[in-house]
């Protein structure tokens, strides 16, 4: 495709770019918005999981020319649509609205939004005709239009905090001084008699800013519950292109109030930290009267005291690496500082930086009568939630204000004389975790190599041996009762058996020659030996046996103290016998020994080729996967597609109102996203109703459930669903029915009771639906109940995602502060740990995501494993025992057709089982690495949708011969929306016909003993120890994370990939060659999965009764004093989650544990 040049803007143009949900289109947005700056525009990026109301909100405050967004299936319609009511009802429908969403808006849809309204919605098949340039020059010549070129009587509107009137005012003195003239002259003789405050925020780049200012805001609106703020907050414009990246909104959570007003301002010149028309924009705020302004500049440099000059209190914000004390000297703005913050105090060095820069503060202000501790430098760490040092700055902020410029801004805030400290997940002498592992993990196949040598050797000497004794002896150890004695016994050679055969075989000539060679060749083999590690020997010696343990008709081992007989062949219609497990047919010692110590049989150490010695019989790796609508809808597909399967593994997919921990709504923009792309789930009654008919501590139910961010309410609402059901089985058991009704009946006087909507689908014996409204501790005695509960959370099977770390690198389904949720999923394993909850998952640790958000395979794998590290170095920080916590926690991986996807299970297993033995001491079980697997939704693709089933059963048959322990097949019209009936059965078909008809895969080591394999293997392990190395040099995966390393990484090869696709270097058929005679179009799906209206006010309905029919206060109240005096969070959720909404809960934890703060 040919080189497009960027549009060259005649205006300043100001977008505002976001994205309304998560995954893929966060990286999607922000590619889009790297060109659309690069095109000479100033964009405010807001990322994603954004409302409609903070956009349209953003886009006035900042007199915006356009909105671009990219909107996720799923209530995009009504997202564009209240956005362009929204905008209208605002008087800014000039703001003109762009948008994407890949091939799942489909055609009529894009032709309803454009003629309602939105300007333009790029199809799939725009960004293949106009390159991403050519959309991008489209969007920004539709927006090249001049802002501020008149006023009307603006400047009377200014006192009642219009915003629209605010941001216009100052855009024509930023635009067209001349026409905004005479405004100005207006406001600056108003402000001769303002009072107003304003303080100066400035400090060198990535110092943290932004974050530090939303903090201030933060403690600012509860401090003072009636004021009011207004901040402008600079950043550099770009000398080459004349565009700039006005990020700091991205970072800040506070600011989304109708008492905050905020307007980024680009310095439009090169070399300053601010912009010449800010003293323009500060008197327009001044004029509007609000009670405090924050001017913060951008961090271009040391010397940036002209923030001086605007501001009554300046603050002056670094870091502790600012090198030697010396350089200290070199700064103005220590000179005139008021105040100076050592952000990000939690890094190496701060106490000396502290001390150093109360020093130099001393020296410049002469302050040499003043005890250090008095002085005004304060250490903080803002992005940690409800920070000492952050309290004790603002507070000292407030009184500088009032102390100076005697402002009517007393504060009575609290502080505490505590330190910034930051709270550690993983504490400072652990960061070389990673690079520990990958030594230890070298180190044991040094090991391995180096005994292969002597094992080889010793074969060399043994052979020799037999050839000068003329016999061919036997390799295993000798038993009684054979006809030929074995040259070896368990201790090594048998000299006095060779010795005797010697003297018997050899004519006397002979023997006398021959008797001193043979000693020597024994003493030989004896001092070799002793290189020998003994239980290498033993590998050596048993190798026959465990041959024929495998050509034995039943092979017999012990899970959990029972023993379990398998039958180690099947026989083919040709009547062949096919061994389920197939061993190399080595004869070496050296081979054998390595074979041994790096792939084994499936079952053992080190797990290379499978966790168990075989698959369970009548349980395929298959999963069930649904999700759609409200309950009762899924609960029927559920139903649908395991009808027959003796085991029941459903796999739940939530909508986007779950996944942010938000309740359904009426406004438009969460109202569209009920039960789209997922169901709809908000309480104890709709996960009864979900998994309705399902006994869910059935040993042959499993659950998996796909959420993050709130991960532990939905446990919650799951555990005591189970447990609900077994309530009711103990019920039905002791004939109680009537006694419980009789207790429902007067608990609901007067009261809706909730009940399952519509008739029960074919297989739901309604198990689960007898407490709809209430829970088995209202309607049983308390020690029946305890004793039922404790059972059940015992028994339950599945898996919730719960993964925050991918989250903050790849999807961002992240609600919580990353602190606070790594907190909750510590909880949520020690209560696992305390009540004996061992087939459940606590985690699901992801890489699926990671690679949906565009890593490739050996990306996907290092971050997912160095994930679980951190994890198990958290819970041991945590006092936990890795034998307890370690079987708790499993993976999740993306398949794609990548050639290193062919070994990505074994490599995980494989790392994973070295460094849990050798590194962290654990016993087998948790050494096994057991891990998820789902084909690729990447390489599913809009264009020539049936194409897809074949990529997926490529990506399955990689799964099944790498003997994963689940799998997930996508529906081949998932690139264009919601899985049908129809294209989930030929889905779960995929791998069934391979699973119950491919002859090979009744062989459950297809891919061991191939070279490539073998190749591969060794490849992509030492490539992700490699990436163990980089990751450590960043401070390990939290540390990675602050500087975005990983998300960095993930962007970058999603880009690469979508380059190649685009220009055709990498060919993917029916989208970029063998295209059709129409050119292979997106698809339009011939039936559209949408929730209906019924099902969402029905959903609504539910909750607005639950809310009636408890008063939770105190309940909440409880949770968050637990929360603040460091109890088991997920212990109290099991009892809040029994009458509280998902909304509900999630805001009261907001307050105790702080929210996400996004990232760039």
């Amino acid at each position: 495709m040919e080189h497009v040049a960027p549009y060259k803007p005649k205006y300043k143009v100001r977008i505002v770019t976001a994205a309304s949900l998560f995954d893929g289109h966060d990286a999607a947005i922000n590619i889009m918005r790297r060109i659309i700056q690069s095109t000479g525009v100033e964009v405010i990026h807001l990322g994603h999981d954004r409302s409609v109301e903070e956009v349209v909100n953003t886009a006035i405050q900042e007199d915006a020319n356009a909105i671009a967004l990219t909107s996720y299936q799923g209530g995009h319609n009504e997202y564009f649509k209240y956005m362009y009511d929204l905008l209208k009802e605002k008087g800014a429908e000039h703001i003109k609205i762009f948008g994407g969403g890949g091939g799942v808006i489909l055609p009529e849809e894009i032709k309803d939004l454009m003629d309602y309204g939105i300007t333009r919605i790029y199809s799939p098949d725009d960004g293949r005709a106009l390159g991403l340039q050519g959309m991008i020059n489209d969007l920004v010549q539709q927006s090249d239009y001049a802002i501020g070129d008149v006023l009307n009587g603006e400047v009377k509107l200014l006192h009642k905090k219009n915003t629209k009137a605010i941001a216009r005012v100052i855009s024509a003195a930023e635009n067209f001084p001349e026409v905004a003239k005479d405004a100005l002259e207006t406001i600056h003789n108003k402000n001769k008699t303002s009072t107003t405050p304003v303080l100066g925020i400035t400090g060198t780049g990535g110092s943290g800013k932004s974050s530090l200012v939303d903090e201030l805001v933060r403690r600012f609106l509860i401090d003072f519950p009636e004021k009011t703020i207004g901040l402008i907050s600079v950043d550099p414009s770009k000398r080459k292109t004349g565009g700039a990246l006005l990020g700091d909104r991205i970072r800040m959570n506070a600011i989304n109030s109708p008492r905050v007003y905020m307007r980024s301002l680009a310095t439009r010149q090169s070399n300053l930290a601010l912009s010449k028309y800010v003293n323009e924009a500060i008197e327009v705020l001044k004029a509007a009267e609000y009670d405090l302004i924050i001017l913060e500049t951008s961090g271009i440099g040391q010397s940036d005291t002209e923030i001086m000059e605007h501001s009554d209190v300046a603050l002056y914000v670094m870091t502790p690496e600012f090198g030697a004390a010396t350089q200290l000297e070199k700064i103005d703005m220590l000179d005139f500082a008021d105040l100076v913050a050592i952000n990000k105090f939690d890094k190496r060095g701060s106490l000396d930086a502290l001390r150093d820069v109360k020093k130099q503060y001393m020296r410049n202000n002469n302050l040499w009568h003043i005890h250090q501790d008095e002085l005004p430098v304060y250490g903080t760490i803002a992005s940690q939630f409800n920070d000492p040092g952050m309290n004790t700055l603002y507070k000292a902020i407030m009184d500088k204000l009032v102390e100076k410029v005697d402002a009517d801004l007393k504060s009575t805030f609290h502080i505490s004389d505590e330190m910034s400290e930051k709270i550690f997940v993983i504490p400072p002498a652990r960061t070389r975790y990673l690079s520990e592992i990958a030594e230890s993990n070298r180190a044991y196949d040094k090991k391995a190599n180096e005994q292969v040598e002597v094992a080889q050797r010793l074969y060399g000497i043994y052979k020799t041996l037999e050839s000068v004794l003329n016999v061919n002896a036997s390799l295993h150890v000798g038993k009684t009762g054979e006809t030929k004695e074995s040259l070896l016994d368990k201790h090594g050679l048998n000299s006095d058996e060779i010795l005797k055969h010697t003297s018997t075989s050899l004519s006397t000539g002979v023997q006398n020659d021959n008797e001193d060679f043979i000693k020597l060749l024994i003493a030989e083999f004896d001092r070799v030996k002793l290189n020998l590690d003994p239980y290498n020997w033993e590998v050596i010696t048993g190798w026959d046996e465990k041959v024929n343990k495998y050509k034995n008709p039943i092979y017999s081992f012990k899970v959990r103290d029972k023993e379990i007989k398998i039958e180690t062949h099947t026989e083919s219609l040709s009547h062949s016998q096919i061994p389920k497990v197939a061993l190399p047919k080595y004869q070496a010692w050296g081979d054998i020994l390595r074979w041994c110590l790096q792939e084994n049989v499936p079952g053992e150490f080190p797990y290379t080729s499978g966790l168990y010695p075989f698959k369970r019989t009548g349980e395929d790796p298959a999963r069930m996967f649904a999700g759609e609508g409200g309950p009762e809808r899924t609960n029927k597909r559920f139903h649908y597609v395991s009808m027959g399967l003796p085991a029941k593994r459903l796999s739940t997919a939530f909508d986007s109102v779950t996944l942010y921990g938000n309740d359904p709504d009426l406004r438009p923009d969460i109202y569209g996203k009920i039960g789209n792309a997922g169901v709809s789930i908000c309480c104890l009654d709709d996960a009864k109703k979900l998994y309705s008919g399902f006994d869910l501590a059935n040993v042959m139910t499993s659950v998996s459930m796909t959420i993050n961010g709130p991960a532990p309410m939905l446990l919650g609402f799951f555990m005591n669903a189970a447990i609900d059901q077994q309530c009711e089985i103990y019920i039905k058991a002791n004939g109680l029915e009537k006694e419980v009704e009789a207790k429902i009946v007067k608990l609901y006087k007067g009261k809706e009771r909730p009940r399952y909507n519509g008739d029960l689908p074919e297989g739901n014996n309604g198990l689960g639906l007898m407490l709809l409204g209430v829970t088995g501790d209202l309607v049983l005695p308390v020690d029946v109940y305890l004793d039922i509960k404790t059972k059940t959370i015992a028994q339950v099977r599945g898996t919730v995602q719960a993964d925050i770390l991918k989250e903050d690198q790849a999807q961002n389904t992240c609600i919580f502060s990353t602190e606070f949720a790594l907190r909750l999923m510590g909880d949520v394993q020690e209560y696992f740990i305390d009540h004996n909850v061992r087939n459940f998952y606590s985690v699901s640790i992801s890489g699926y995501h990671i690679a949906e958000a565009g890593a490739n395979p050996i990306t996907q794998l290092a971050l997912t494993l160095s994930n679980g590290f951190t994890y198990v170095e958290y819970y041991l920080s945590r006092g936990m025992d890795i034998n307890k916590f370690g079987p708790n926690l499993s993976f999740f991986f993306s398949n794609g057709v990548d050639p290193e996807y062919a070994v990505i299970g074994r490599v995980a297993r494989k790392i994973w089982a070295k460094a849990l033995k050798h590194k962290y001491g654990a016993n087998p079980r948790a050494q096994m690495l057991k891990y998820h697997i789902q084909t690729s939704g990447r390489s599913l693709h809009a264009q020539e949708i049936d194409f897809n089933d074949i990529r997926t059963t490529l990506q399955a048959l990689y799964a099944i011969y790498d003997n994963c322990n689940s799998l997930h097949t996508n529906a081949y019209d998932e690139a264009i929306t919601t899985p049908t009936e129809e294209s989930v059965r030929r889905a779960m078909a995929i791998q069934l016909i391979i699973n119950k008809e491919l002859g090979l895969a009744k062989n459950e080591n297809p891919i061991q003993g191939s070279f490539i394999i073998e190749e591969l293997t060794d490849l992509v392990e030492e490539a992700v120890l490699l990436e163990f190395d980089r990751i450590t040099e960043r401070g390990g995966v939290l540390g990675a994370m602050e500087t975005m390393y990983q998300r960095s990484k993930i962007q970058e090869e999603s880009l690469y990939y979508e380059t190649l696709k685009h220009n055709g270097e990498f060919p993917i058929i029916g989208v970029n060659t063998f295209l059709s005679s129409q050119g292979s179009p997106t698809v339009i799906p011939k039936e559209v999965i949408r929730a209906t209206e019924e099902e969402k006010q029905y959903q609504i309905k539910i909750l607005e009764s639950l809310h009636s029919a408890h008063d939770t206060d105190n309940l909440l109240r409880e949770l968050q004093e637990k929360a603040i005096s460091n109890q088991n969070i997920f212990e109290a959720l099991m009892e809040v989650c029994k009458v509280c909404s998902l909304g509900q809960i999630t805001s009261a934890l907001f307050e105790v544990g702080g929210q996400y703060r996004r990232n760039m």
